[in-house]
Parts: C-alpha cells; structure tokens; sequence
C-alpha cells in the first residue's frame, strides 16, 4: 500500500474539494522522478494515466473508490471489503464542548488548541505551553482523528497511550471517529520534533473483512506498519511496526525469506505523511524513485507462487493548494507474478475488487 498515491480526481472531487487533484501528475515531471521498474509493470499503461510501456509485464487498472470519504480507514476498510456508506465525522472547528470537558475529566489535564492543525506547526505553537502547564495538545484534521500531541518528558509514552486508549472508548455513537493517534514529541522549543511512538486507536471494522477470511481459513496474516492499528487487530495473525517507509520496505523483503501462506499486508505512511500533507512535492518524487529502486530487486527474488500487488488508500496531491489534506482521487493497482499473465483490467469500480482478487489467489472464500 502506498499510502496516498492517487492517479486522478474522482467524478465526485467537487464535494470534498478536490476538483482537479492528481498526485501522479503532480510527481511526475520532477526531476527527481524515476519510476521505471513500476512504468514496466504498466503503471503509465492505466486508463488516463499516459505514457505507457509496448508490452507491460503485470496486471494493472484504474480503481475507483465506492465508499462516501478520502480517509485513510474507509480506503483501507473498502480494499478489505467494507464499502462504507456514510462519511466518519469529521470536525472543521475542533471538537464539541462535551467532549473536552469529557476528556479533561478523564485524564485530570487540561487541554491546548482543540482545532484542525498540521501536526508539525501544533507543537511548534502549543509545545512550550504544553511543557509550562502540562496541558495536553488535542488537536484534528480534515481526517476523520482525534490526535493528542504531548511531550515525552511531560507525559510519559504510557501514560499518553492510556489517555489515547480512554479517548478510544469514550468517541462513540455520532462522535466515533476513525482514529484516535499518540503523537509524541521531543525537543526545546523551537526544535520540538515528533517520535516513532505514535500509536493509532483505530475504530474497529463494522464487519468482517477479507482479513478475517483469510485467517478463519488457517493462513497468515502479516502486518506491516500501521495495517493492525488501522484494522485494530482485527484478522491479523501477526505485526510489526515501522519507522518509515525504507524499515517498512526491508522488514516487508525479510517476509520472502519466510515460508508461510497467506498475506503480508504492508503500508508505507511516509508518502502521505511526510510528503503529501506537507505539499512537498520533491520528498514525495524522490521517495517513490527510492522505492521502486527497491522494488526491482524485490521483484527479482519472488518465488514462483508469489503474487505482488501495490495499490494506494487515497490521494494526497502534493501540489494540490486549496487545502493540505488528502485528495478524492482514483488509485493504481499493479499486480505481478510469474504465473501471471499481463492485462489490462480497465476500471475496477470498488477498491473491494483487489481484496477479493487476494482471496481468489489464496483460494479463500470472501465474505
């Protein structure tokens, strides 16, 4: 999964403000840019994307996203079979009276900002006062989060998990949102930076997804990165957790090495997180030039039964100026294999299509 690469605004873009968003276009022209290993897979072969290879040597579509949202739960959710009708809540102006009070009872502290916020520029304005008053730092986004930003050596990574966890439990009913996230922070002011110790609470899948499917039918599951946060839990057999997208690139390659059945489901956050929301266009270029590096030797040390197929859970154009969140778009999928024959699948109409594609390779029933 790379998370948030989209190639191209959906019909519906205008409703979330994203008319005319398109990530890849927005990386393409870069310098930086050099995708040749995905280009010969047919990433440029996909309907409207151009600039395509003769004979590509995967399988590859335009997916198209069915459920109401450009959250990074419901594209996951969708991909796993849960095609969801109405948007997570979502807060422009900061979360409703009653629930910081809520929260303020629960954890004892009182609370900073309480509106939508970039994560890097919130401890750069609140991080002092936080330090002077032990307050904690709530804060949202265009997503569908609560986030509580705090510093290590105010609040203690264990004792911020457990107000997280609190926080989990208490969003509920109209206010369930998608995620609650840990971000810790270090530093002095002026320097403040965030740590590897950010902790997602996801909400948990409504319903049964492919992931349980795959694990009721005795296979593994394997998460890499945010996946077990993201499914809080639910139908993973095992997971580990990354620090970027180069850790969550190699611990994904040490999988090749293990003789298990199943899936090894991987995200990789960076391109979103770092680049996208952030409108850095060259950090966003340069990172998929690196993984596809990677990606070429990967490619080479698959087994004979071994299936590879990237897709993404979004857009988050990183040129896109009307807003810093993501963006409604359309997705790539790219599936290899040595036992797979190339084609070109068109438009796929549900980003479902590709979790249903892995249970047929596994030969596991889908729900």
């Amino acid at each position: 999964m790379l998370d948030s690469f989209g190639i191209g605004a959906l019909p519906d873009a205008a409703k979330y403000g994203d008319v005319g968003a398109c990530t890849i276009d927005s990386v393409r022209g870069h310098k930086c840019f050099s995708t040749p290993v995905m280009q010969s897979l047919g990433l440029f072969n996909i309907n409207g994307v151009g600039g395509g290879v003769e004979s590509p040597k995967g399988v590859y579509a335009r997916v198209a996203e069915r459920s109401n949202g450009k959250d990074t739960i419901i594209g996951h959710w969708e991909l796993c079979g849960i095609v969801s009708d109405k948007d997570l809540p979502t807060y422009k102006n900061g979360f409703p009276r009653e629930i910081i009070e809520k929260f303020k009872r629960i954890t004892g502290r009182e609370v900073l900002c309480n509106k939508p916020y970039s994560g890097t520029e919130v401890i750069k304005d609140y991080g002092m006062q936080h330090i002077e008053t032990g307050a904690l730092i709530v804060y949202t986004s265009a997503d569908s989060v609560f986030q509580v930003a705090a510093h290590e050596d105010v609040v203690p990574v264990g004792e911020l998990y457990r107000y997280c966890e609190a926080a989990r439990e208490m969003l509920v009913g109209e206010h369930s949102v998608g995620r609650v996230i840990a971000r810790p922070f270090v530093g002095e002011d002026g320097s403040f930076t965030r740590t590897a110790n950010r902790h997602d609470y996801a909400l948990k899948p409504p319903a049964r997804t492919v992931l349980n499917d795959i694990k009721d039918a005795g296979k593994q599951v394997i998460a890499i990165g945010k996946i077990n946060d993201i499914f809080a839990g639910e139908g993973i057999s095992e997971y580990t957790k990354t620090k970027n997208n180069a850790d969550g690139m190699e611990k994904t390659e040490m999988m090749l090495n293990r003789d298990f059945e199943g899936l090894c489901f991987t995200n990789l956050v960076d391109f979103d997180q770092q680049y996208g929301h952030r409108r850095n266009v060259q950090g966003y270029a340069a990172a998929l030039t690196e993984f596809d590096r990677w990606l070429g030797a990967f490619i080479e040390k698959l087994g004979e039964n071994d299936v590879l197929i990237i897709t993404a859970d979004h857009g988050c154009d990183p040129a896109y100026t009307a807003h810093t969140d993501h963006t409604r778009e359309y997705v790539p999928m790219l599936m290899y294999g040595r036992g797979i024959k190339p084609k070109n699948l068109g438009l796929l109409n549900s980003f479902a299509d590709i979790g249903k594609t892995v249970c047929a390779l596994l030969s596991v029933e889908s729900s």
